[in-house]
């Protein structure tokens, strides 16, 4: 039973959590919003009203590209985000920009997971040669510093999550408050966000199973 419970975290739900975005962002990347706005258009009113002019709006290719760059204070948004006007395309454009007005407010959550950066990068890139080089090579030191290293990756995650939500309850309030989208509309928006925001539930879900399933290798070891 915990490996079927394992294997579901690890293996499905991460699939689930991207075809639930990817559907919910197909259906309604083709419906239009009542004000008309593109996403770029929907993307500069947000940043405008919250006297955020400094903040570049740009376009960048793909699909489901968008992001947030804070070192250069950009707002970057898919093709099809970027041009055309859908409840989709607003959603996103305005979760982005809820990250420039996070940025802008020195939001205690975006400042911690930026400090982490680094040392998540580099920890979830060697990690897994520590861990498996302890397990192959019977040192238990190495395969600890592994884990170190590899939590600090998952603390990355999960530090995400607030930032990531609180994006999306900003997206949403400026919405609202700026007339993107009516009391209609609500519902669909945040059907968008939230499918997106379970990307990186099932993301940090994984990462955390990951770290338990090595702690418990590790006390394996000692105990034989």
């Amino acid at each position: 039973m915990e490996f079927l419970i394992y294997f579901a975290i690890i293996l499905i739900l991460p699939l689930w959590a991207q075809s639930k975005v990817k559907s919910t962002y197909k259906k309604y990347s083709k419906v239009a919003t009542s004000s008309g706005m593109s996403g770029a258009q929907v993307a500069r009113k947000i940043l405008d009203d919250n006297g955020l002019y400094d903040v570049d709006v740009e376009e960048v290719k793909g699909t489901l590209t968008d992001h947030y760059d804070p070192r250069k204070k950009v707002v970057r948004l898919s093709s099809h985000n970027y041009h055309y006007a859908s409840q989709a395309g607003a959603a996103v454009a305005a979760h982005e920009v809820g990250h420039a007005i996070q940025d802008e407010q020195e939001y205690a959550f975006l400042k911690f997971r930026s400090a982490l950066v680094p040392v998540a990068g580099f920890g979830s890139n060697i990690s897994i040669f520590l861990i498996m080089g302890g397990l192959l090579l019977g040192m238990q030191q190495l395969f600890l510093f592994g884990i170190i290293f590899f939590a600090a990756a998952v603390l990355f995650q999960l530090v995400t999550l607030p930032v990531e939500f609180d994006a999306s309850n900003r997206a949403m309030t400026q919405m609202i408050s700026t007339g993107v989208i009516k009391n209609d509309e609500e519902r669909s928006t945040k059907k968008v966000l939230n499918a997106a925001a379970m990307t990186y539930v099932a993301g940090a879900l994984v990462a955390l199973a990951e770290l338990l399933r090595f702690i418990f290798m590790f006390i394996g070891m000692n105990e034989d």
